[in-house]
């Protein structure tokens, strides 16, 4: 079932961040790097700007990730592990908390796929390779690893978004487990009350991906659609109907990329664009997060700060 959505939406806006590694990077640099996150830092800049939640990438592909998980290196079998000593998501609640900033995580569907042997131990095949079209073997482990971590944060973390969900009809679309149920149960272990949205790519108009999913990933690459426009050179983004609060029962959500590309530099919109587009969205009481860069250190740069932080004072005046 669905879980209230209200607070997401009264939010407005928040902001994303692409932390990560290459796949190369040893255990000792990935530990090191993740040492040097000053969670405090972050804290104070995103409480500058007003941003009401924050997202952070757990991992994506290079088979790192921000926080230790003993059920993720006992299927992958990955020594030294490559899940941090440092638990960076429990550290960074800690000093958002106290701003009254939520913290919400992103995880792909497919967790490892540039790191070899964790993806054969894990189970992970490409679709022209699986013997198994729904990779089952697979799904269990993943979503062992996810529940510890839910386990673990409990309502420390506010909401999941889940990239890579390009497979539904044949990974997630069953009756029994694993399928979305049973995805969403690992990951609301530790929070039922926490919001779940799983993503099928660039979709426009924004669709809801399964039926009891909290919000819309809302992935959105390249131009901002408005009404019947689209700003830049992708006619894909044209007709593009008028938004509500809920597409088929999910809260209305958009992600799209402050720089040229996701986690790039510099900005790629005036302000004036930023905040009218963000204002736009609210109106209609939808949501929309903006990825913005940020450094091994955590620090955000300067120029996005700067249109975040109109997008903060903009949106207070719709309170």
């Amino acid at each position: 079932m669905r879980v209230d959505t209200d607070w997401f939406r009264d939010c407005r806006w928040g902001v994303f961040t692409h932390y990560l590694t290459k796949p190369e990077t040893t255990a000792d640099e990935w530990n090191r790097q993740v040492d040097r996150f000053d969670t405090h830092r972050l804290a104070e800049q995103l409480a500058s700007v007003g941003a009401p939640y924050y997202f952070l990438t757990l991992g994506q592909g290079s088979g790192h990730y921000c926080s230790p998980n003993a059920a993720y290196d006992r299927h992958a079998g990955v020594l030294p592990s490559k899940c941090s000593r440092r638990d960076l998501v429990a550290d960074l609640h800690e000093a958002l908390a106290p701003k009254g900033i939520r913290l919400l995580v992103y995880i792909p569907a497919d967790p490892s796929t540039r790191d070899a042997e964790a993806s054969r131990r894990l189970g992970w095949q490409n679709a022209d390779q699986r013997t198994d079209p729904r990779l089952a073997d697979f799904q269990r482990r993943w979503e062992d690893a996810i529940r510890e971590w839910s386990l673990r944060w409990g309502r420390m973390v506010s909401g999941w978004w889940v990239d890579g969900c390009y497979q539904a009809d044949t990974m997630y679309r069953h009756p029994d487990p694993p399928n979305f149920q049973s995805f969403a149960a690992a990951m609301k272990a530790g929070n039922p009350d926490a919001i779940v949205a799983f993503n099928p790519g660039v979709a426009v108009p924004v669709i809801s991906h399964w039926e009891f999913e909290d919000f819309t990933a809302g992935e959105i690459a390249g131009a901002l659609p408005v009404g019947g426009w689209g700003f830049g050179d992708n006619p894909d983004f044209c007709n593009f109907g008028p938004i509500k609060r809920w597409v088929n029962g999910a809260q209305y959500h958009l992600l799209c990329f402050l720089g040229p590309w996701w986690c790039q530099s510099p900005p790629r919109f005036p302000t004036e664009l930023v905040v009218g587009y963000t204002l736009y969205v609210n109106r209609h009481e939808g949501v929309i997060t903006w990825d913005v860069p940020i450094g091994k250190d955590g620090r955000i740069p300067d120029a996005f700060l700067d249109q975040l932080r109109a997008v903060g004072k903009a949106t207070r005046t719709l309170r």
